[in-house]
């Protein structure tokens, strides 16, 4: 696997020089810039090809928080900061590790590692039994026969398993976009389901395999056909 192109940014210049060291040792990383400013990283020219943002969290001008939302989305974030009291807002934006000051080289080698990892399962283009996604700073891939259904909140969706269930940020019309293919099927404005869970519909409800009913919206009576 290719190296994580990555960038950091924090407006503290020990900070820099520290993480910069790191990443000098982890063949799993390529650092390919670090800024003071987060007005320069957000318009950094080669922003388009950054899979991993290494973000402070406080920063004058633009917060590592705004940043993200700032950036093109789909990029993974590790989140450093000397204040534990962020971790609310970081588990929101889903990122994929969050790391208090000191910052000890193991720490940020397993942080790594978890990026690494997830764009590893996500990079084979969805194994076809399974589905990869992030939920509570985890990778997850899940096989495909236990996932019954998905139901959307807004930013946010649910995986009801047969066994858990996963909170992910990410909206139904992202998801079915990207996972169509893998046999998802959208039904209603609030619910996907898996056609191999479906055991029969008519033309107001499906039907699942344990006996869950679930209605199909008007806009997608033929999503079944």
């Amino acid at each position: 696997m290719k190296p994580i192109k990555a960038i950091y940014v924090d407006d503290e210049a020990p900070a820099l020089d520290l993480i910069r060291k790191y990443c000098d040792t982890i063949e799993e990383i390529d650092l390919l810039a670090c800024f003071q400013d987060p007005t320069e990283a957000v318009i950094y020219e080669r922003m388009d090809e950054v899979e991993l943002l290494i973000l402070d969290i406080e920063m004058p001008g633009i917060s590592g928080t705004e940043m993200v939302e700032l950036v093109p989305s789909g990029k993974l974030c590790i989140f450093i900061t000397a204040d534990p009291t962020h971790a609310a807002k970081a588990y929101e934006l889903d990122v994929i590790d969050y790391l208090v000051k000191p910052v000890f080289p193991e720490r940020f080698v397993k942080a790594v590692q978890k990026a690494a990892d997830y764009l590893k399962f996500t990079g084979l283009d969805q194994e076809n039994d399974f589905l990869v996604f992030k939920s509570d700073y985890m990778v997850n891939k899940l096989p495909l026969k236990d996932i019954l259904w998905i139901e959307g909140f807004g930013e946010y969706l649910k995986i009801i398993t047969r066994f858990k269930q996963y909170m992910v940020l990410q909206r139904l019309s992202d998801f079915i976009e990207k996972n169509e293919k893998l046999g998802f099927v959208r039904i209603h404005k609030s619910y996907i389901v898996h056609v191999k869970q479906v055991k029969s519909h008519n033309s107001q409800f499906v039907f699942l395999a344990d006996e869950k009913q679930l209605p199909i919206g008007r806009k997608f009576k033929d999503c079944l056909k």
